[in-house]
């Protein structure tokens, strides 16, 4: 494909470039030359699973590779140990061999669903940072100032309030930077709040006389609140591991202007379907359940986006029951149970908190009723139907003793 093209598909979505004439000659020279751009995004294996969030730099690593393009899917195996440091208000926990190991293994598995197994060359930074010797970490450290990591708005911030930053913190953008020289990257990936970690690879590829990497950041993907940014953390989050129903009803309860924000970030739809959406030219349900299936089917095939599909019109749709709902057993000790503990009893709440707010906010019926007081008890006598949300469903037997 012609380089012009190239770079028209390659800026969509993207935040900052820098930049675009850079990336347009490389993409030149890599058409006359017939050598691909090695293009590299980081992933530090901190939690097990990924979830769309993570995904939008993976989709551009996908673009990069359909045109073509060598893809280096970064494993921050080594930068694990350290934590990145970006927009936290306090030092990470340090996470053990053993978690990181293991995280990253998922990960490398997961991210295959999105990239082509073999068109892409996984790295571990481990590789060569656990070689690296004491007086060579020293020196990689001397090549940036006090003053110059103080520039990054977080340290910045944690530093005028008086909140601790530990000496290894500095040295994360150092490593993720030097981790482009090793792999002598072309273009480097990550989203906005990662900019100034990119623009250390730059400096330092410059300091060993390489020509200094292309700069892509990608927007931070917003949770299903619509707030924040999607997180595990936060509860707002899709993971690609979840069942097939889960994601697409999670997809179908966003926000109509959240819609048009996941297509531009995580949907392969054409820019003249995605300007319909945009102008409400197509049906908001038409537009989210297509845009559900797409994504469900991207992690689990067509057929189970099928049965997807066909389970949310039933019980959305249709207001039919799912076909199987959980049957749990909880103890009794008299007549009536308070509903918020019997929630938590069931495994639909973490604690009675929790279920209180839940129930407040009107998201739980029992036998198809709506409750909304907290402190509401319900007849032990009898077999319940308790559904907490849209989707989650369980029937509800007492044991008496």
């Amino acid at each position: 494909m012609d380089p012009e093209r190239q770079l028209k598909i390659l800026k969509r979505g993207v935040v900052d470039l820098i930049s675009e004439q850079e990336l347009l000659e490389r993409l030149i020279r890599s058409v006359e030359t017939g050598r691909p751009l090695r293009v590299k995004a980081g992933f530090d294996p901190t939690a097990p699973d990924l979830h769309l969030g993570h995904t939008v730099l993976i989709q551009k690593l996908k673009h990069f590779q359909d045109l073509g393009h060598h893809v280096l899917l970064l494993i921050g195996d080594f930068t694990a140990m350290i934590g990145d440091p970006t927009g936290r208000s306090e030092t990470r926990r340090p996470l053990t061999e053993e978690e990181i190991r293991r995280n990253a293994e998922t990960y490398k598995e997961q991210a295959f669903k999105i990239l082509d197994r073999h068109r892409t060359e996984v790295v571990f930074n481990s590789e060569w940072m656990g070689r690296m010797s004491a007086a060579e970490l020293i020196q990689l450290a001397a090549r940036y100032t006090v003053a110059r990591m103080l520039e990054r708005d977080d340290f910045s911030k944690r530093y005028r309030q008086g909140q601790s930053i530990a000496i290894h913190e500095f040295l994360y953008p150092l490593i993720q930077g030097y981790d482009s020289v090793v792999l002598r990257a072309d273009v480097e990936l990550g989203g906005t709040d990662q900019l100034f970690n990119l623009l250390v690879g730059r400096t330092l590829q410059k300091e060993n006389g390489q020509e200094p990497q292309v700069v892509m950041t990608m927007p931070i993907l917003e949770g299903t609140d619509g707030a924040q940014k999607m997180s595990k953390s936060l509860g707002n989050y899709i993971g690609i591991t979840e069942p097939p129903t889960e994601i697409f009803g999670k997809l179908m309860s966003i926000s109509d202007e959240l819609m048009v924000r996941y297509y531009e970030l995580l949907s392969e739809a054409t820019e003249e379907r995605i300007e319909a959406v945009r102008r409400g030219e197509v049906h908001p349900r038409d537009a989210k359940q297509a845009l559900a299936f797409e994504i469900t089917a991207r992690f689990w095939g067509r057929r189970e986006a099928e049965r997807a599909l066909d389970a949310f019109r039933k019980l959305f749709v249709r207001k039919e029951l799912p076909e199987e709902i959980e049957e749990v057993r909880v103890k009794a000790e008299g007549g009536s149970m308070g509903l918020a503990r019997l929630m938590v009893c069931a495994g639909m709440a973490k604690s009675t908190s929790e279920a209180m707010r839940l129930i407040s906010q009107g998201g739980v019926r029992v036998d198809g009723e709506r409750v909304t007081d907290r402190r509401a008890e319900v007849p032990t006598d009898r077999v319940l139907l308790l559904r907490v949300g849209k989707r989650n469903f369980k029937r509800v037997s007492f044991v008496h003793e």
